[in-house]
């Protein structure tokens, strides 16, 4: 097998870029001892992801659109006082259970900027359930694309990744995806 590994200096010859000089090496003498010793040169570490740029419209809203089982939310953010309005209503009423409504504000708590941004929101598809996993989602896309620098805690809480469990489909010769019909001995 051949070794393609390229190094610094073979990047630099690419790049028509000039070599990087090597940085001297700090040496130590101790106490009662007559030998150097060489410490390491200190690692300087390039981040790792380039930072995105701020997508927004011409009103000044991050668009994004979140997906979950069968729903799809349209999400609009714009900065405001954290009023979150679902196909025309207030999240109380479109999602009257408090675990829903926990799971759409999510993001902002991840990202610690409750209560600063208005959203606006159409979904359509599914039930409740997969209703508001897509708005968090959407919610999750839209605030990166506001704020780009939030989509480091964003992606590690894993909100930023679409769900694609959903349910399996029917099979013929059975009653539903995997459960027979019932067996009857006579």
């Amino acid at each position: 097998m051949s070794d393609n590994r390229q190094s610094l200096a073979d990047l630099a010859a690419l790049t028509n870029a000039p070599e990087p000089a090597p940085a001297p090496a700090a040496t130590t003498t101790f106490e009662g001892s007559d030998e150097q010793v060489q410490a390491p040169a200190p690692i300087v570490l390039a981040p790792t992801m380039p930072l995105r740029e701020q997508i927004i419209d011409a009103q000044g809203r991050a668009y994004a659109t979140g997906r979950r089982k069968d729903a799809v939310a349209r999400v609009w953010l714009k900065p405001g006082t954290g009023k979150i309005t679902i196909n025309g209503r207030d999240q109380e009423v479109y999602f009257a259970r408090p675990t829903l409504r926990l799971v759409i504000n999510q993001p902002f708590g991840v990202a610690e900027r409750d209560g600063q941004y208005d959203v606006v929101c159409t979904v359509k598809g599914g039930g409740l359930s997969g209703q508001a996993g897509a708005v968090k989602h959407g919610i999750s896309q839209a605030l990166t694309r506001f704020e780009p620098v939030l989509r480091a805690p964003v992606k590690a809480a894993g909100f930023l990744t679409r769900d694609p469990r959903a349910v399996e489909r029917k099979k013929y010769g059975r009653a539903k995806a995997r459960r027979s019909f019932q067996f009857s001995k006579r």
